[in-house]
């Protein structure tokens, strides 16, 4: 009885010493784009084992999201998929508080296909053909060698960094139209679950999320995504992915951008299908 009582008290006393612990913990919020997220999510698990002063929590929305949630106070750092906006810096910054974009590594928007539509031999685009799709302009893959089946294109929604790169790089601007979109997915995840399940789907995500599965990649102009034409810009829809502040950042967002870019940090985003810096 004597031990049954003593071990219920040495059980209250570490419950009570970890529950403070917890309550002494910083928490460090990132938030924003998909596409980072995955990077941001396993940092976090490690970062938060191996150390006791910070919680890193993160959640995603777009890279637009985590750059409001920044501003508004709501987030230590912002996750993007793309270059600041020349609005969002107008609207945020100040002449003592500015936006500090800090490369964590690269990545590439890739093009993806339904099986059948791939097997049946469309493994390259051209960035015009893409665009034409896109627009409504070519509604069936026989115009483009394929089967007799009409296209069903997937979208990004508004506020996803990939869409903001997407359409400035192939449809000309940023708040391009591209009304030959048949749904607007939120995650690259419903973008490879879409063509996956489809024979007739077109879609495009990170690169990220290509090689932690087996989405069908196509190429544009006969470039392929590459590490290697990824990292030196010959892939056209290349890209880099960034962690941002405003102004004068707080410890925890210090340390925990500081873990990412340490060799630890930079070899979960290689084992993970990222592009290291």
């Amino acid at each position: 009885m004597r031990w049954s009582v003593g071990l219920l008290a040495l059980l209250l006393v570490f419950l009570l010493t970890g529950a403070d612990a917890l309550q002494r913990m910083t928490t460090v919020v990132v938030s924003g784009s998909s596409t980072v997220m995955p990077l941001a999510e396993l940092a976090a698990e490690e970062f938060n084992l191996i150390q006791e002063r910070y919680r890193v929590n993160v959640k995603s929305g777009g890279s637009g999201v985590g750059i409001v949630d920044l501003a508004e106070g709501r987030a230590d750092i912002a996750m993007t998929s793309r270059d600041l906006k020349l609005q969002e810096r107008q609207r945020y910054e100040s002449p003592n508080k500015r936006f500090t974009e800090q490369l964590v590594g690269y990545d590439a928007i890739c093009l993806v296909v339904s099986p059948a539509v791939y097997d049946f031999g469309v493994t390259s685009l051209t960035p015009d053909q893409v665009r034409r799709i896109y627009s409504g302009s070519i509604v069936n893959w026989a115009a483009l060698g394929g089967p007799n089946l009409g296209i069903f294109a997937v979208g990004r929604r508004p506020g996803s960094g990939t869409r903001d790169t997407f359409n400035e790089i192939i449809m000309g601007s940023r708040e391009a139209e591209t009304p030959g979109v048949a749904y607007d997915s939120g995650e690259s995840s419903e973008v490879k679950f879409s063509t996956q399940r489809s024979d007739n789907a077109i879609g495009y995500m990170g690169y990220s999320f290509v090689m932690r599965g087996d989405a069908r990649v196509i190429s544009l102009d006969g470039i392929y995504p590459s590490i290697e034409n990824i990292k030196n810009g010959t892939y056209p829809l290349a890209r880099k992915l960034y962690f941002v502040t405003l102004g004068q950042p707080s410890p925890g967002a210090i340390a925990f951008i500081d873990y990412v870019l340490s060799p630890a940090g930079q070899q979960i985003a290689i084992d993970n299908g990222f592009i290291p810096v």
